[in-house]
């Protein structure tokens, strides 16, 4: 278990070599990088932030994108070998690199590994061509296999995600693909339902109908069905989209989920950090690469009036606070910490949380309240319906 006073520290990477149109992240193509000033950036920016959290232990770190792999090496280790010099780490510490099939060779991994990076993420989201080309990824099926079996050579922990309840996709198929997955597993996956975000080129294609999605039903059994299917491939949730074997668990993402402190680093990143009036603050970096650029270079020095490449900091009240951590407990199969809730809501969690309301749930085989280990804990069905729960249980 993470000790509160551990965090997590990640840096977005905003560049990728094309922009898939379900993709609503901060992403943006650009023909030249200056990887250097990049790493002064990102250099300068730790070093602002950890006047902010000084004495904290460093429990992870989590190269986001974008694609972090067209990273140069050399800047992912500058960036960790400052980590390591301005705070404390754990001795396990956590080291995560997302990459793209089409950005995956067998010498750059490993000289990403000998950078510190522990563990990839690879973005492989099927393993069919035609499905690939709908999503708009420059990969193959096979160079994704290949990537899988580069990332099983180098790193002793990879993962990859998919995609599923696509368009015509049928429970049969998806039965199939995650047989496949799971030959090339290496204990840790996350599956995705495809989504339609605003303002992004499938929004705009779904809108003037030239594709459809599963009926909500259809979407239901494929979510069922996944779950299944994982836990008697002993891979269970541990949250909502995630999967693994006991003890290949994300801790970086644990950090999200179970509301701990992490630091956001780059162009849109964001972060929540417990200051020294004792409030959670919410923390947002200027979303264009150029004017977080500028902004951080600018800095003449690291003082406490300056917000580095961010905004100004939002100190959540008590209560929205206690918001956010119901949402993420709540998501994970472990289950929500009520003892955690009640320490970021100063006050017992009875006060905020509606008993009758989460018995009612547990009567219908949603919801487990364990009122002596003070823990919630949502079912299949009960995760499956989270966004109208968290309203619901609220007093």
């Amino acid at each position: 278990m993470q000790n509160q006073g551990q965090i997590g520290i990640y840096f977005h990477w905003p560049f990728c070599l094309s922009k898939c149109p379900y993709c609503d992240f901060n992403v943006h193509i650009a023909n030249e990088i200056d990887h250097a000033r990049w790493a002064d950036a990102y250099i300068k920016s730790l070093k602002y932030y950890e006047r902010l959290t000084r004495g904290r232990i460093v429990r992870s770190i989590f190269f986001g994108g974008g694609t972090p792999s067209l990273m140069a090496p050399e800047t992912v280790e500058k960036v960790i070998d400052v980590v390591r010099s301005l705070w404390p780490c754990v001795n396990d510490m956590e080291v995560t690199l997302e990459a793209n099939p089409t950005s995956i060779e067998g010498a750059k991994f490993e000289a990403f590994r000998l950078s510190g990076v522990n563990r990839v993420s690879m973005g492989v989201q099927s393993f069919y061509d035609e499905d690939l080309k709908f999503l708009g990824r420059t990969h193959s099926a096979s160079q994704a296999h290949d990537a899988i079996k580069i990332a099983r050579d180098v790193f002793e922990r990879y993962s990859f995600d998919l995609i599923y309840a696509r368009p015509h996709q049928t429970i049969e198929q998806w039965r199939e693909e995650l047989g496949e997955a799971l030959e090339l597993s290496g204990g840790h996956m996350s599956l995705y339902q495809l989504t339609i975000e605003r303002n992004t080129p499938f929004y705009f294609d779904y809108k003037q109908k030239r594709f459809s999605m599963p009926k909500e039903e259809l979407a239901a059994d494929f979510y069922e069905f996944t779950q299944e299917v994982m836990s008697e491939a002993g891979m269970p949730a541990y949250e909502v989209s995630n999967h693994c074997v006991s003890g290949m668990e994300s801790e970086h993402n644990l950090i999200y989920w179970r509301y701990g402190d992490y630091i956001g680093i780059g162009p849109g990143a964001h972060g929540r950090l417990t200051l020294g009036d004792g409030y959670k603050y919410a923390v947002r970096e200027h979303h264009a690469p150029s004017i977080w650029l500028d902004r951080v270079e600018a800095m003449e020095g690291v003082g406490d009036d300056e917000k580095a490449g961010a905004h100004p900091f939002e100190r959540l009240a008590k209560e929205d606070a206690a918001l956010e951590c119901l949402m993420m407990g709540l998501r994970v199969s472990e289950g929500l910490s009520l003892s955690r809730l009640e320490a970021v809501l100063g006050a017992e969690w009875g006060s905020f949380l509606d008993l009758d309301k989460i018995k009612a749930l547990s009567s219908e085989g949603m919801a487990v309240l364990d009122e002596e280990a003070k823990r919630l804990t949502l079912s299949t069905q009960g995760l499956m319906r989270l966004n109208a729960l968290v309203p619901y249980v609220l007093k």
